[in-house]
């Protein structure tokens, strides 16, 4: 059996606690955790003659980055990103806009790991709880399609509320994980940041990675989880 580490980290632009653009300061970060494969959210994956953060990350990482911007403006694309090492089989993108809220979206990458095929989804939900309900509730039907042999959302789903519906629908369809505070980096106390696995018995640990720099490069933690490779019978 091997294990790989995925994490979510939402990297604010690369702003980091002291106000300053960082993007080498976040790549180290994503270093640190070890993981190979890496949702991110709130990064800018285009921005005209410059290099974009996605471009100079994947540098930096030696990761491959999978563009999902969710705002397309003249100088800058901005939204979901996802860097992996493991060859890519499919790129989706899928949109959860909502009616006068802010464009949100997910990418749905199927990618082969050891010769199995894992299916990552990274996204980052509305700030409205109505807004959160109708996004998990199109996510949900879009995710039910068992076609590959292990699933794994990871986001910024920006709920804390154990009990609202948004949340507990996504622990009913992937069982349910730790409530591991995330943001604000100086004193963690919301678990915005999460990851689901299914089969749940492939998750074998889930962590913040809380370490100095960590604390200073954005205003949310980076959650990792170790996750298990062998085919399960069945979900």
């Amino acid at each position: 059996m091997s294990r790989l580490l995925a994490a979510s980290y939402n990297i604010h632009c690369c702003v980091g606690t002291d106000g300053c653009r960082d993007v080498e300061r976040i790549a180290e970060v994503i270093r640190e955790t070890g993981a190979q494969i890496v949702g991110l959210q709130e990064v800018i994956s285009h921005s005209g003659q410059e290099v974009s953060q996605m471009a100079h990350l994947s540098e930096l990482t030696g990761l491959t980055a999978i563009p999902g911007p969710t705002i397309y403006r003249k100088n800058s694309h901005y939204g979901n990103v996802m860097l992996t090492g493991w060859p890519i089989l499919r790129v989706r993108r899928m949109s959860l806009n909502v009616s006068r809220r802010e464009p949100r979206g997910a990418v749905d990458v199927l990618l082969d790991v050891l010769g199995q095929k894992i299916r990552v989804i990274t996204t980052h939900l509305g700030l409205k709880r109505r807004e959160r309900l109708r996004q998990v509730k199109k996510l949900l039907t879009f995710l039910d399609q068992p076609n590959a042999d292990c699933m794994i959302l990871l986001g910024d789903i920006n709920e804390w509320v154990p009990w609202r519906l948004a949340l507990r629908s996504l622990h009913q369809h992937f069982g349910r994980t730790p409530d591991l505070p995330t943001f604000p980096t100086r004193y963690p106390v919301l678990a915005l940041d999460r990851i689901w696995i299914k089969p749940q018995t492939a998750l074998k640990a889930l962590r913040v990675h809380d370490s100095s720099l960590a604390r200073s490069a954005s205003d949310h933690l980076p959650v990792v989880a170790e996750v298990a490779m062998k085919r399960p019978s069945r979900w």
